[in-house]
């Protein structure tokens, strides 16, 4: 079961939680991700240490230490557990004051981020030792650990959580940090943002859990994004490969890289609303349910390439080498389509561009286009749908579509349009689709 930073975000909301994995006698691990806001405020801490603003640093740090002061007031009401969470709050952000004295480094930034979820997951113990419900806090410093490529180590994540498990059989509630790990030198590292999901995936994997419970403040993934768009619904049941592409694709509720571990392991998982418990949620498994779309998604911040070159673009293997200067520079690729004289690219990562662009150079004329949105509309065997593409294309006659996608994949046909252009395109896709 894991629970985002809203679920955990006020006393109240944490005290839900509690109530949550306390409903059944059912063996669970319980990863939490640190409280709302506390990632941003220790970002923000860890910016202004790297320009020396230590100033401003001491000034945040006594803001957070006072927010969490405030909260384990309302969420402890027993004297001895009042006092054991002032102890652990005043060891934690002794540190992040002791650092204000030590030259800033990138390891030092990823201890700085580690605190949230530490923080998170010791005042919950706490708060379940006031009310006397058995549990272990599992450090996932202690088997959550990646290599030298920032990838999980799904091996010896199993056999040193299995360690940990036989060590204290009989307990039914364990409670662990999502998020943090430890990378291929011993340091403190991350799963990156979003990282919580990928934890209880990697867990759930590692256990062979019956289901990989992620909760969140919606009543599961959505047919669109509820954010731009009015009328939306709950999608009952999606199958993995489904759940992927609309998580890469930009619907929020799901870290895109939590997907594979519960799809190789075999791991169902349930995306559920901690506002609304009964609710059905979704349902992820092998098995699609139906046929036919059922969301669409949208993912901001692309930028696309156009590389022109009549001389090259048929030649062998010159696909291959425009390839070879993404992978050199770790830019993946979310879109591709080929003419006879282009090919055309989009990324979602900008930071390398200069460089990609430098080598392309020596391919042809480059061209790109920034501020773009992809817009996926995804669903099981959806290539295959009688009348799709003519429905996706009557909903959108007004919006120029620079882009198209489709046949790269059975469940997805993905456009690339302007960013000013998504919400009305959403819209559009909702009632042509959906007829919401």
């Amino acid at each position: 079961m894991k629970f985002g930073g809203t679920s955990l975000g006020k006393p109240h909301r944490m005290q839900e939680v509690a109530n949550l994995i306390t409903r059944d006698e059912e063996h669970k691990i319980v990863v939490l991700s640190a409280l709302s806001g506390t990632t941003n405020a220790l970002v923000e801490i860890s910016e202004s240490l790297a320009s020396t603003d230590r100033s401003l640093a001491k000034q945040q740090i006594e803001a957070l230490h006072t927010h969490y002061q405030n909260f384990v007031l309302e969420l402890l009401s027993e004297e001895g557990s009042r006092k054991k969470a002032t102890e652990i709050l005043a060891e934690h952000f002794e540190f992040l004051t002791i650092i204000l004295k030590i030259s800033f480094s990138q390891a030092l930034n990823r201890d700085i981020l580690a605190q949230g979820e530490l923080l998170s997951t010791k005042l919950f113990s706490i708060y379940l030792e006031e009310l006397k419900v058995g549990h272990i806090l599992l450090p996932a410093l202690d088997f959550m650990t990646i290599d030298s490529n920032d990838e999980p180590q799904v091996g010896t994540i199993k056999v040193k959580l299995a360690q940990l498990l036989n060590k204290n059989k009989g307990t039914i509630i364990f409670i662990t940090q999502g998020y943090i790990s430890r990378n291929a030198k011993g340091e403190v590292d991350n799963l990156k943002r979003g990282g919580s999901d990928y934890s209880a995936s990697l867990i759930a994997a590692a256990i062979n859990a019956t289901v990989c419970e992620i909760w969140t403040d919606i009543d599961g993934m959505h047919n669109n994004d509820p954010r731009v768009v009015e009328k939306t619904k709950a999608i009952e049941q999606l199958s993995f490969e489904e759940a992927a592409e609309l998580a890469y694709f930009g619907a929020k509720i799901l870290h895109p890289a939590s997907i594979w571990p519960a799809q190789f392991f075999n791991v169902p998982v349930r995306l559920l609303n901690t506002l609304q418990p009964e609710a059905k949620g979704t349902l992820i498994t092998e098995k699609a349910g139906s046929v036919g779309v059922k969301a669409v998604a949208a993912k901001d911040g692309i930028t696309a390439i156009k590389i022109k070159s009549s001389r090259m673009l048929l030649a062998y293997g010159f696909l291959r080498k425009v390839f070879e200067v993404f992978e050199k520079h770790r830019t993946s690729i979310d879109m591709i389509t080929t003419s006879e004289v282009a090919v055309s690219i989009t990324i979602d990562d900008d930071v390398h561009l200069p460089e990609i662009l430098k080598e392309l150079e020596a391919f042809g004329t480059v061209e790109i286009d920034t501020n773009h949105t992809i817009v996926s509309i995804v669903g099981n065997e959806i290539a295959m749908t009688k009348d799709v593409m003519k429905k996706i294309f009557d909903a959108l006659e007004p919006i120029p579509v620079r882009m198209v996608s489709y046949g790269g994949s059975r469940h997805n046909v993905s456009l690339l349009i302007a960013r000013a252009d998504k919400e009305v395109t959403l819209k559009l896709l909702n009632k042509g689709l959906f007829n919401l």
